[in-house]
């Protein structure tokens, strides 16, 4: 027996209330014969207490319609004058007035109807028959009233006494399993399903309607789907169930297509079919459908119908489609507040703040009042800082008006002070209601996920779990967003492992977020896995599984996506685009992939797509081809904000910053406005050129724009003034730990270790694990190059080692050039060499250049001649492996190998890069090459460059030839060693910049160790503080001594 683990057995089950409940006294009408209707049986009743024949004609002549009608409608016409009904009640009782076993039915139903279950519990036990009807109207009773207990208590009193089951009993009782929780609500549910199936029940359409909407509401997509199918009758009220149950459950399409098989069936709509599909259609955002179904409406006349008008202005709303909205609003004959509600959501949806209080105006202005849903549709228009005042007024109302304790009104309460950034106001709502459904749970969770707080998200998460409450798709969706970081891969998957529990893998929206959260910690193949397991996909399975590869950025498989995607008849969009652009970083992916892909753009007509056109700009510069990408900027002939700055970032990226700030100085000519992304881009033009100037003016001009307290500008001016060798402007900026985002904490990591301050690095990186940050991938770049910097070879490779162990991060290539770096810096080249071996990822041309450079600053040939042939192999045109090259012999004094190369690559064509350096001052930029003449104080400069020399040997300079690079003699070694332009710069710099200011010297190449000498030597003899910038840090000189303790 299913029920007996449900339902404990009694020794009385007749009188159900006597011993479960604790009843109240009777009714007063019925105390008269509660003591004598015990005594005597239902025969002797009837014969004792015969009432005179004229009792029922009198009642059949009252002149009360209600009461006329009693002796043939019983009860049944008295609900609505329940005074008449209980004095009829009493005249039955008072004279024994003999009611037929219809009568008492109908009174029976009057008191459940009236939620009087005890006085209708107490009428059920002083019964003295008991038709099958009395029983199903006391269970249906008994669960109107809350009384599941009872319910099932008489349930088993029917099976006892045999009284035959019936599907609107049985009905009734699944409904009161959807009150219990999840777990017990689906086993009492499954109970009522087989004994359903036992007693032939299961052609009852209601019955099989009920079980639907309850496996639907527990998310049970399967036992929901199996069941419809197995159903021998489906009505409107069925199918409408079934569509119901899937669009709850996020599967939108389906349940469309449920629709369009409901009507190959023949089976007729009525209003609460159409409500609920048109709903569902704008759920969809997909205009075909809702307009077909829309159609439908019209043809079948229930356009007039104010639930389906209702529906009708809410699917145009979220289609965007507002002119239709209003002119149904406007020609409907009747509005309810439903109506003016959806009008309300519909410019809230829109974000048309004026318009949703105008219309919330007019609805009172016509005697409505506000209603729960009311408040919801403007407080969620007012989920943004700029609409927040008007937020706040909406709460007051809300005090106001009762609403506050309205679990909805709260839930939307705390998203909009989320959405506001008061994520304090939205906790203090949320953790202080006196109830909280599903929905609170679910906005709770997105709004420490949207304010960046994954722990909290995950523990309320965890909280969820110890409630009645059942997490649904949209809970995990929001769940999952709190994992989409690589450190936080164990806690995605421990969520993953949830999901499967509950088998909600299944749902559409759920694997998206699966494939995104994989996406953004990494990793792909966890990602591909659930994209595999899917039953269904659409566009944004695809796009998620895209943006991935994207990000690593592997152009190879984004393209082998987008194949299945068109494979697959799937359309892409924008999105899908612009993600796939995104893979492609080389020379080689623009020609294989890059420009057939823009060829397709063009021939199916994404090029006038704005956001299309700009990716492309940004795809041509990251494969390295700028002249392409100002073609397409040119083409553009509506260029917006978002286009300026695609321009000027490519040129940016692409070393090109004087053009990027010219392109500035257009756009704002041309009238757009400035915003953070561009001020960032220029900010990081300036810190590539060392325009100290020009950057403390595009800082200044964005604290006028109200910009200066942006994170992302806040970041990129720190940058720049740290690589403009302003460290100390660089910490006045640095915001409270408490505040600092993630960005700033590697800027500022990053910036110590370009001066050499390995300890202070070290430092900032162990405050920011105290504060609760969790360093990322660019924070370990930035503290391994600091170890590097400072030979800590040690440190480094613990802090590598720990990356993955301790922080969840993995090992990227950069990473790995910092050990190579590190090891090769010290000579340590066996353990480089095992180390490149072992290390994760494939070596590329960064691995084997810094090898070189190692190599040659330890006179290594052979590791030399392995790094080169390595280097030459990925590129056979990188000048750079060449240059090492024939320094490396150089150093070795290898000149006829110096010879042979240099010969070789003057047929080839390639040239070196010539060495320059330069300072700023003011709005003179002065740049010199190696024993440059051509400035206009030349003779000044080497007449300084003459006293330098004089007094440096005065305290024991003598050059260091080894950084000569040709084979002459030692004086000419010298005197091209003393001709270096870093060394012409600095001449220059300590006669024109002023006693007491700091020289700031500029150089493209890495600094070779005479100059070295030499620029510690000065300011140790001139008293002079110097900062001397090169591709790979800076070098500070102070009173002889450098920031870089020699180790560079």
């Amino acid at each position: 027996m299913l029920f007996l683990p449900l339902l404990p057995r009694r020794t009385r089950p007749p009188a159900i209330h006597r011993r479960r409940f604790h009843r109240p006294p009777p009714h007063p009408l019925l105390t008269a014969a509660s003591s004598s209707s015990r005594r005597v049986t239902t025969t002797a009743s009837t014969q004792q207490c015969a009432p005179p024949p004229s009792t029922l004609a009198l009642l059949a002549d009252h002149p009360n319609p209600a009461v006329s009608e009693f002796p043939r409608a019983g009860f049944s016409r008295l609900g609505d004058h329940p005074l008449l009904a209980r004095a009829i009640h009493g005249l039955a009782v008072r004279h024994a007035l003999p009611l037929s076993a219809f009568h008492r039915n109908t009174l029976l139903a009057f008191y459940f109807r009236r939620r009087d279950a005890a006085a209708a519990l107490h009428l059920f036990d002083e019964m003295p028959d008991r038709t099958p009807s009395t029983w199903y109207t006391a269970v249906s009773g008994c669960v109107r009233c809350g009384r599941d207990g009872a319910a099932f208590e008489l349930l088993r009193g029917m099976r006892e006494r045999g009284v035959p089951l019936s599907g609107f009993a049985l009905a009734s009782l699944v409904t009161a399993c959807e009150r219990r929780g999840r777990d017990e609500g689906i086993a009492c549910g499954a109970a009522i399903h087989a004994l359903t199936h036992s007693a032939g029940l299961m052609g009852n359409v209601y019955i099989g309607t009920a079980l639907l909407h309850l496996y639907g509401s527990r998310g049970i997509m399967s036992d929901a789907r199996r069941l419809f199918w197995e159903m021998p009758e489906r009505n409107v009220v069925s199918w409408t169930a079934l569509m119901v149950a899937l669009s709850s459950n996020g599967y939108l399409e389906e349940a469309l297509r449920a629709y369009r098989q409901m009507r190959r069936d023949g089976v007729p709509c009525n209003a609460n079919a159409f409500a609920t599909v048109v709903s569902l259609c704008g759920s969809l955002n997909n205009e075909v459908p809702g307009l077909q179904v829309a159609s439908h409406v019209i043809v079948s006349g229930l356009r007039n119908q104010v639930s389906v008008a209702n529906s009708l202005i809410t699917m145009f709303g979220n289609l965007g489609r507002v002119q239709d909205a209003e002119k149904l609003f406007d020609r409907m004959e009747e509005h309810d507040t439903i109506s003016w509600n959806a009008m309300i959501s519909m410019y809230s949806h829109q974000g048309i703040c004026s318009k949703c209080f105008l219309v919330f105006s007019d609805m009172r202005h016509h005697g409505l009042r506000p209603d729960a849903t009311t408040l919801c549709s403007l407080i969620s228009v007012c989920a943004s800082s700029d609409h927040f005042s008007h937020g706040s007024g909406i709460h007051s109302l809300c005090l106001r008006s009762s609403l506050d304790s309205s679990v909805t009104v709260i839930n939307a309460l705390v998203n909009m002070y989320s959405a506001a950034g008061k994520l304090s106001d939205a906790e203090f709502l949320f953790w202080n209601m006196s109830r909280r459904d599903l929905i609170s749970w679910n906005t709770m969770i997105s709004s420490y996920v949207q304010n960046c707080n994954s722990t909290d998200a995950l523990k309320t998460l965890g909280q969820l779990f110890h409630t009645n409450e059942i997490p649904n798709y949209l809970t995990f969706s929001s769940a999952l967003g709190a994992c989409s970081s690589p450190g936080a891969l164990i806690d995605g998957k421990m969520v993953h492992a949830i999901v499967l529990q509950l088998s909600l893998h299944r749902n559409l929206l759920v694997g998206n977020s699966l494939i995104t959260m994989y996406g953004k910690c990494n990793s792909m193949e966890d990602a591909e896995k659930v994209f595999q397991s899917m039953p269904t996909h659409d566009v944004v399975s695809y796009n998620v599984l895209i943006g991935g590869y994207a990000v690593l950025e592997d152009g190879t498989k984004a393209m082998q996506v987008f194949s299945w995607m068109r494979s697959a008849g799937i359309k892409p969009n924008y999105i899908t685009m612009i993600n796939i652009h995104g893979s492609f970083t080389s020379s080689n992916d623009l020609h294989n992939y890059g420009r057939p892909l823009h060829a397709y753009i063009i021939r199916t007509g994404f090029l006038s797509d704005e956001y299309v056109a700009n990716s492309l700009i940004t795809m041509y510069a990251k494969c390295g081809n700028l002249e392409s990408s100002t073609n397409i900027f040119n083409s553009i002939t509506n260029k917006n904000i978002v286009s300026w700055n695609a321009m000027i970032a490519a040129n940016v990226q692409l070393g090109h910053g004087e053009e990027a700030l010219k392109l500035f100085i257009d756009m704002q000519h041309a009238g757009n406005k400035l915003d953070r992304v561009c001020l960032a881009e220029c900010l990081s033009s300036c810190a590539s050129l060392a325009s100290l100037e020009e950057g403390m003016q595009l800082h200044g001009l964005g604290m006028k724009s109200g910009l200066d307290s942006d994170s992302y500008v806040v970041n990129a001016a720190m940058d720049m003034y740290g690589k403009c060798g302003k460290m100390d402007e660089m910490l006045q900026m640095v915001p409270d730990q408490a505040i600092r985002p993630q960005q700033c904490w590697n800027t500022l990591i990053s910036g110590y270790a370009k001066y050499g301050y390995s300890k202070e690095a070290e430092e900032t990186f162990k405050q920011m694990v105290a504060t609760g940050r969790k360093p990322d991938y660019v924070t370990f770049v930035a503290l391994l190059s600091a170890c590097s910097h400072a030979g800590l070879v040690d440190k480094g490779i613990d802090y590598y080692n720990s990356m993955a162990s301790s922080f969840g991060v993995s090992p990227g290539i950069k990473h790995c050039v910092c050990i190579v770096d590190l090891l090769g810096r010290l000579g340590r080249f066996a353990e480089a060499e095992k180390f490149i071996e072992e290390m994760p990822v494939l070596p590329n041309d960064l691995i084997w250049r810094s090898l070189l450079s190692s190599s040659r600053t330890h006179k290594n040939l052979e590791i030399g001649r392995k790094a080169a042939k390595k280097l030459l192999e990925l590129d056979p045109f990188d000048d750079s492996a060449y240059v090492l090259l024939s320094n490396l012999y150089a150093t070795n004094a290898r000149w006829v190998d110096v010879d042979k190369l240099r010969s070789h690559m003057k047929t080839i064509n390639i040239n070196k890069r010539p060495a320059c350096s330069w300072l700023k001052l003011k709005n003179e930029v002065s740049t010199f090459g190696i024993g440059d003449r051509g400035h206009k104080h030349a003779e000044q400069i080497y007449a300084k460059l003459d006293e330098m020399l004089l007094k440096l040997r005065e305290v024991g300079y003598i050059a260091d030839t080894s950084s000569a690079l040709h084979d002459t003699d030692e004086e000419q070694k010298e005197q091209n060693l003393w001709n270096h332009s870093e060394k012409l710069a600095l001449a220059y710099g300590l006669i024109v910049v002023p006693e007491g200011f700091t020289v700031r010297i500029f150089k493209n190449l890495r600094v070779c160790s005479d100059c070295h000498l030499v620029f510690k030597l000065v300011s140790m003899v001139f008293n002079r503080e110097i900062v001397l910038r090169d591709p790979y840090r800076f070098h500070h000189f102070k009173v002889g001594s450098c920031s870089c303790s020699d180790f560079w």
